[in-house]
């Protein structure tokens, strides 16, 4: 199983960006996918899931509005649309994969939300 993010960076507050994980060595389209973040001194977050066919989705409550989570099955891709940033938005973002029991994360993108 490889999990690859993308779409990281600095931005001011308001202002969007897009992240992307690219999924290989498992059958992507049958899994649930979900993006967690983990802030500096602080526990790793759940931030938004996706079912394996993309028709459900659930965010924390933090994000509800502004994050939007979808996924590509034909791509092996997962998406995390973030709107409307804000300074405690920042963090490492991850993708995540429970594979049969087994969690995997990938190596994450970071996040930095500052003026």
């Amino acid at each position: 199983v490889r999990l690859v993010e993308s779409g990281g960076g600095l931005v001011q507050p308001g202002e969007s960006l897009t992240l992307s994980c690219l999924a290989s060595g498992f059958t992507f389209s049958i899994y649930d996918m979900s993006w967690y973040r983990q802030a500096s001194g602080k526990e790793r977050e759940l931030v938004a899931s996706i079912t394996s066919d993309g028709g459900f989705t659930k965010y924390t409550d933090s994000v509800k509005g502004r994050f939007t989570i979808s996924r590509d099955n034909g791509k092996n891709t997962v998406s995390l649309q973030m709107n409307s940033l804000k300074p405690e938005d920042t963090a490492v973002y991850s993708c995540y994969l429970n594979r049969r029991g087994i969690r995997f994360w990938g190596q994450g993108t970071q996040v930095t939300v500052s003026s």
